[in-house]
């Protein structure tokens, strides 16, 4: 069976801890979806890990890890990701394996991206993405244009032949969409040339790798990247990314039924951030939403850019537990409010004085809605040194019981603290 790991807000959340925590007992840790837009920072006896692309079960020496064909894959980042982990001291590359049908990112890919974001933003229409060339991906992946790990790998005689025209196919309808930018074509198809020998050991068919190991009951964590909120059919459109984020990405991006997931745990900032552009009902534009960016050190793990930050909204979380169902939550950065005297909790969203029974498709009215707050006790004081769930205040408590009534949904995890070891564990009943 399978337990996922998907953020429930605009990501974020902290869902690398999490991962880290529950690899230590798992055998397998797959990526469902995205690119190196993701982002998560692992902390392991002082060591600071950063991943992207990469699964995060990496830390683990025992566990296997898959790359699947949901996820875009710019192989360039790939292989200096990996670099960067080995210098840690991290030694992966044999349990490193790549789905042979995922796409892969060109530089192009990612030139391309930053052209688009420019021609929106002549007209005050930018998404703010991450210029990853994750979008351009998906979008060739849609039109049937991609290319994929298997076209690259293949050793048949006229594989390369194959591979090359494809190449130059997919450039030269990008350059007939945004004019003669200038690229060295020549140059990427070389590298490509050297990077067809270095992938080929990590490639596999992901339907087979994901099924052998459900029929030997390996114990499997599926890892999402970014969250609901930024995904591209339930998210704030077209503030998103361009995969699944939910749960629908799990099943589509690895090829597995849903009988095989047992756990899906929503990770949950304990107020709400979020990177780029497009409506945020309870940012906080005062000192709050800046005592939460500075306390929280908010700045993006891929971008750098600084987190739009505010309190924590109830109704994004109901609409994310709707669609994921989460069977339980890891609460993380509970010590970011510990020096707030009264904390404030978005419980509903009004628009024209007539309160909104959902979370709207509409960023029109969504940019528009009032959001009714209910104001709880702080607990000021520090819990970064609490070890267990019981030695929390009683206000911290309380408000986390607060977060588990209104969802309907336990709280079995709570971050107070950047470590592996700053995670608390709370009884599921």
């Amino acid at each position: 069976m399978a337990d996922v790991v998907l953020g429930s807000q605009w990501g974020d959340e902290g869902k690398g801890k999490l991962v880290d925590i529950l690899c230590e007992d798992i055998d397998v840790c797959a990526r469902c979806q995205g690119g190196n837009n993701a982002g998560h920072t692992i902390v392991v006896d002082g060591v600071k890990y950063d991943f992207h692309m990469l699964p995060s079960g990496l830390v683990n020496p025992k566990c296997q890890n898959l790359v699947g064909s949901g996820v875009v894959v710019h192989v360039p980042s790939l292989f200096e990701e990996l670099e960067n982990l080995e210098k840690k001291g991290l030694h992966c590359r044999d349990r490193l394996f790549i789905s042979s049908r995922a796409h892969l990112v060109f530089d192009f890919h990612q030139r391309t991206d930053k052209l688009k974001e420019a021609e929106l933003s002549e007209n005050k229409k930018s998404i703010g993405t991450t210029g990853k060339g994750i979008g351009p991906t998906y979008s060739t992946k849609a039109s049937r244009s991609g290319i994929r790990v298997h076209h690259l790998v293949n050793d048949e005689s006229e594989a390369w032949g194959e591979f090359e025209t494809r190449y130059r196919r997919l450039v030269t309808t990008r350059m007939q969409r945004y004019g003669e930018f200038e690229y060295d074509i020549e140059e990427e198809l070389s590298r490509y040339k050297k990077y067809k020998e270095l992938l080929k050991p990590h490639v596999v068919d992901s339907i087979e790798f994901m099924h052998d190991a459900l029929s030997k009951d390996k114990k499997i964590l599926v890892e999402g990247a970014n969250a609901l909120m930024l995904d591209i059919d339930f998210g704030t459109y077209p503030y998103v990314t361009s995969s699944s984020t939910g749960i629908g990405g799990v099943l589509t991006g690895l090829g597995i039924p849903p009988k095989a997931i047992k756990n899906i745990y929503g990770v949950v900032k304990a107020y709400t951030t979020r990177v780029g552009e497009g409506p945020f009902p309870t940012e906080q534009l005062n000192e709050d939403g800046e005592k939460l960016q500075n306390i929280g050190a908010e700045y993006g793990v891929t971008t750098g850019r600084k987190r739009r930050c505010g309190w924590l909204d109830l109704v994004v979380l109901k609409y994310s537990t709707l669609i994921n169902g989460y069977t339980s939550l890891n609460i993380t950065k509970l010590d970011v409010l510990d020096t707030f005297k009264d904390i404030k909790v978005g419980v509903s969203y009004s628009l024209n004085g007539h309160k909104l029974n959902s979370f709207p498709e509409d960023l029109n009215k969504l940019g528009k809605v009032e959001v009714e707050y209910v104001t709880l006790p702080g607990w000021e004081q520090d819990i970064t040194q609490i070890k267990k769930y019981d030695e929390l205040p009683e206000n911290a408590k309380k408000y986390l019981k607060f977060i588990e009534d209104y969802l309907g949904v336990p709280i079995e995890w709570v971050g107070t603290g950047p470590g592996r070891e700053s995670m608390l564990s709370k009884p599921v009943n």
